[in-house]
């Protein structure tokens, strides 16, 4: 198998790169200067060393505690639970939320065979449990897929009784949505989940 080829394979087993979209990834590091190319693969070997999953909440983190747990000012009373690391990073794009994460490493899936052993749900209930009461809220953060759903509903009734509130993020209408291209289940969740003005 030629160097190409390799390489062409490695780029095709990323999300969403397909053959020809890696085959010109591959055409667009061959015509430029060769110090792209070897910048590219210092920073691949960089995050292959350097990147691990954060000791206390799953974020990926250079450093054994991520820059949010580290943080003093984030209110560790309040736990964002997510699927995966990338999702911490939606939620503090948006600015808003100030307490800290726990990232799942998936969602349950028996048709797949993940099942709660094989996602971070002991070391969550672990957390909740070694708080000391400090927990007031586990927001679950899961998507709103048939398998996020069922994790949601699980995390609830494996939190609840540790004595924190257990809430969900809110679903409904896109901002900028026309009513008459929304479907009619975010529609019947927007219903479900409205708030007074």
């Amino acid at each position: 198998m030629s160097v190409i080829d390799q390489l062409t394979g490695e780029f095709a087993r990323l999300p969403g790169i397909g053959p020809k979209t890696a085959l010109r990834l591959v055409h667009h590091l061959m015509k430029g200067p060769k110090d792209d190319a070897r910048r590219l693969s210092r920073a691949v070997m960089e995050l292959a060393e350097r990147i691990r999953p954060c000791a206390r909440c799953g974020n990926f983190s250079e450093h054994e505690l991520c820059e949010v747990c580290a943080n003093p000012r984030r209110d560790s009373g309040l736990i964002c639970v997510v699927e995966e690391a990338f999702d911490v990073g939606a939620i503090e794009r948006a600015g808003q939320y100030r307490g800290v994460f726990h990232v799942l490493g998936g969602r349950l899936s028996p048709l797949d065979g993940i099942g709660p052993e094989e996602l971070s749900v002991a070391p969550l209930l672990e957390r909740v449990r070694a708080s000391g009461g400090e927990v007031r809220e586990v927001i679950i953060a899961t998507n709103a897929s048939v398998e996020g759903e069922a994790t949601a509903v699980y995390l609830e009734q494996q939190i609840r009784p540790l004595g924190p509130k257990v809430s969900r993020l809110a679903r409904g209408i896109p901002v900028g949505s026309d009513l008459e291209y929304v479907d009619g289940t975010t529609i019947a969740e927007a219903l479900a989940g409205r708030r007074e003005m």
